[in-house]
C-alpha cells in the first residue's frame, strides 16, 4: 500500500484540478501518489453526502463562493485549459470501471490523461459508449480489450471494493488523499499535504 494515494473520479472537476497540480507536488517532495479509482456516486451513497449543487442549492452565497474559489485556483495554477463540461453531471460508472481495467493493464496514466482531457478540457459526453470508444481510440489505447475487461465481474468488484475502502477510511467526497494514513479532502488541502510530506 502506497504512503500517498489520490482517490479520484473523472466526474469531479476538483479531481481534474488536483490531477493537474499533483505532478509539481510530486517533483517538489519526491513522493509519488498512487491513483485509486473510486466511484463518486457510490461514495456519496455510502456516506450520505451530496454534490455541492444539491447540498447547497438553497445557499446561493455558498455556491457563488465555490465558483469563485475555482476561479482563484485556476488563476493560481494557470489551468486555463479548463472548460466546464456542458453534459455535466456525467455518469462515470463505465469509465471508472475502465480506469480499473486500465490499471490492471498498466495503462492507467494514459487512460487518466485521455478521460480528464475530454471531460474537462475538450468536453465530450463520456457516458455515451460510442464517445468513450472513440476517446480511447484517439488516445491510442486498445479499445476492444479495455472495454471487454472493464465489463468483467472482477473489475466491477474491484471498483466497488475501492469505493468501500475509501469510505471505510473516512472519505466522503472526491478528490481525497490518503497520506501517511491520514485522510485529506479537496484540492485546497494540497498545500497542507505538501507541508506534511516535506516535514
Amino acid at each position: 500500500m502506497s504512503d500517498a494515494e489520490f482517490l479520484f473520479d473523472f466526474a469531479s472537476p476538483n479531481a481534474y484540478f488536483a490531477w493537474k497540480v499533483l505532478p509539481g507536488l510530486e517533483a517538489r517532495t519526491g513522493v509519488r501518489f498512487r491513483p485509486v479509482p473510486v466511484l463518486l456516486g457510490g461514495l456519496f451513497k455510502l456516506s450520505g453526502n451530496q454534490a455541492p449543487m444539491l447540498a447547497f442549492a438553497n445557499i446561493p452565497a455558498k455556491l457563488a463562493y465555490e465558483r469563485r474559489e475555482i476561479e482563484r485556483f485556476i488563476a493560481r495554477h494557470t489551468l486555463h485549459g479548463f472548460r466546464m463540461n456542458p453534459h455535466f453531471p456525467v455518469n462515470t460508472l463505465a469509465i471508472m470501471r475502465g480506469a480499473v481495467a486500465a490499471d490492471a493493464m498498466q495503462l492507467l496514466p494514459t487512460f487518466m490523461a485521455a478521460m480528464f482531457r475530454f471531460m474537462w478540457e475538450e468536453p465530450r459526453k463520456l457516458d455515451d459508449p460510442g464517445v468513450v470508444a472513440q476517446t480511447l481510440a484517439d488516445a491510442g489505447l486498445p479499445v476492444d480489450t479495455l472495454l471487454a475487461l472493464s465489463r468483467q465481474p472482477e473489475i466491477k468488484q474491484k471498483l466497488a471494493a475501492n469505493t468501500q475502502s475509501a469510505f471505510d477510511r473516512g472519505a466522503f467526497g472526491i478528490p481525497s488523499f490518503i497520506v501517511k494514513g491520514e485522510l485529506y479532502f479537496g484540492k485546497d488541502r494540497l498545500d497542507e499535504i505538501e507541508r506534511v510530506l516535506k516535514g
